[in-house]
């Protein structure tokens, strides 16, 4: 079964960039400077901040479905991220080295599956959760901090 794994869509963040720390904390987001990788993996072009990359911490509702799964929570984007990740039946080295807690939802936005994986192991169980014809799309997340990680569709799917 092929699927697609989609990063966020970086419009909605590119005003953010480069405003003053002051300008930043008035809208609620934090700068951090990437001083390890592996550890500030960026939402956008779904790979980890280099040492000495600026990311921001911002929260995001990443589930906006009108139903009692509406969610949001704390993200990182790289700062100056310009283009979103969008690969079919490729799993993202961000995603690869974690453990990654997937949850799959109904059109309507209900859940209707969910489980955890190792990063190396996620390919069969997004087949598994696919196989039932009412998951609509996936969400992944870092199941350790339960940020929301990216979205994965079925191809040919919105």
């Amino acid at each position: 079964m092929l699927f697609r794994i989609t990063g966020l869509s970086p419009k909605p963040f590119r005003h953010l960039f480069g405003l003053s720390e002051a300008e930043l904390l008035a809208k609620g987001v934090e700068r951090h400077v990437a001083d390890v990788t592996p550890g500030y993996p960026d939402r956008v072009e779904l790979r980890d901040a280099l040492p000495g990359e600026s990311v921001l911490l911002l929260n995001y509702t990443h589930q906006p479905a009108p139903s009692p799964y509406r969610s949001s929570h704390a993200i990182f984007v790289l700062e100056g991220a310009w283009a979103r990740y969008d690969g079919v039946d490729q799993i993202p080295e961000a995603l690869r080295c974690r453990l990654i807690s997937l949850r799959g939802f109904s059109r309507e936005g209900h859940l209707r599956d969910a489980d955890v994986a190792d990063g190396h192991c996620l390919e069969a169980l997004i087949e598994r959760m696919f196989a039932n014809h009412s998951v609509s799309y996936i969400h992944a997340h870092f199941a350790k901090p339960g940020c929301y990680a990216a979205r994965i569709d079925r191809v040919g799917s919105a």
